[in-house]
């Protein structure tokens, strides 16, 4: 396999593991503390990386701005959803739910920037929301009685709040679309989406809100897990999909990088010793198919 496409399939996997790791701090510290110690930590990252390397001189007003509303409606809004949501369903029902931003951006781009959507690309989203219904429903065997395949609350609600995430996300791609084209550092775009994110958590995290407050304190191992999570996802996940797009085609490295929701099931029979139920591998696949019709249309 190329290298480009092997990027793909690292970025995939990095995310793959975020969503195994991220169980643990997430539901011990609650998803708003976690969510915002990953921002920050990445934030720190990024604007190291902009200092050192002087990108920030290309920044203007007309490419801030949008980034900056889709670093809030995208990741402040859509990784906290996200996170909240795995808390209730766990990472193989929430990770499958978020792979819905793709056939939602498909839509979005075909309603606000007029983005061809062919009878290939409606088809693919079709199949795709049939493999998350499939995992979601016929997803988890009896036997399986780990803590990660049991629903804390009504299904809906968890549902609603990956559907929500997963809304978020594309939108916050729709906003931010015109201005990477425009050739702006990655970098430093990233660096203001999530930044905007870790300042708005941080404030919403001091209100006098318990609800709001961390569940638990952190500790050296969930801060070190938190961290691990935001190098995986937002550092060296990202940087692998935007080096295998700077060589690859585009429909087949967002296809490989897609895979994440079939990558996590192995990762999940190794971490419970329980081996995944037949719904949740046919509803993965068909997630990845018509995630590649929609990409190749």
């Amino acid at each position: 396999m190329p290298v480009y496409e092997l990027a793909a399939l690292g970025a995939a996997t990095c995310w793959a593991f975020t969503g195994i790791i991220s169980a643990i701090p997430a539901g011990h510290v609650g998803a708003l503390a976690f969510n915002r110690g990953r921002q920050v930590f990445v934030t720190g990252l990024l604007l190291v990386y902009v200092l050192i390397s002087g990108t920030w001189r290309d920044l203007s007003w007309d490419s801030a701005v949008p980034l900056l509303l889709s670093g809030l409606i995208g990741i402040f809004v859509g990784d906290s959803l996200l996170f909240t949501a795995l808390n209730r369903l766990g990472p193989r029902r929430s990770g499958i739910l978020f792979a819905l931003n793709a056939p939602i951006a498909a839509v979005l781009g075909w309603l606000l920037l007029d983005e061809t959507l062919s009878p290939m690309g409606v088809l693919g989203i079709a199949i795709t929301i049939s493999g998350v219904l499939l995992a979601i429903l016929f997803g988890k065997r009896r036997a399986q009685i780990h803590e990660w395949e049991s629903i804390k609350g009504p299904l809906w609600i968890g549902v609603g709040l990956g559907l929500a995430a997963a809304t978020g996300q594309a939108i916050g791609s729709i906003i931010a679309r015109p201005v990477m084209a425009s050739g702006i550092d990655p970098a430093l775009a990233s660096l203001l989406r999530v930044g905007i994110a870790a300042c708005c958590l941080t404030v919403l995290t001091q209100l006098p809100f318990p609800a709001l407050k961390p569940k638990k304190p952190f500790t050296l191992k969930i801060a070190f897990l938190t961290a691990l999570t935001g190098f995986l996802s937002l550092a060296l996940g990202m940087t692998l999909l935007l080096f295998a797009l700077s060589g690859g085609k585009v429909g087949i490295v967002s296809t490989i990088s897609a895979t994440t929701p079939v990558i996590i099931l192995p990762l999940l029979w190794l971490r419970t010793g329980e081996r995944p139920a037949n719904g949740a591998w046919l509803g993965a696949l068909l997630v990845v198919a018509g995630m590649a019709l929609i990409m190749l249309r």
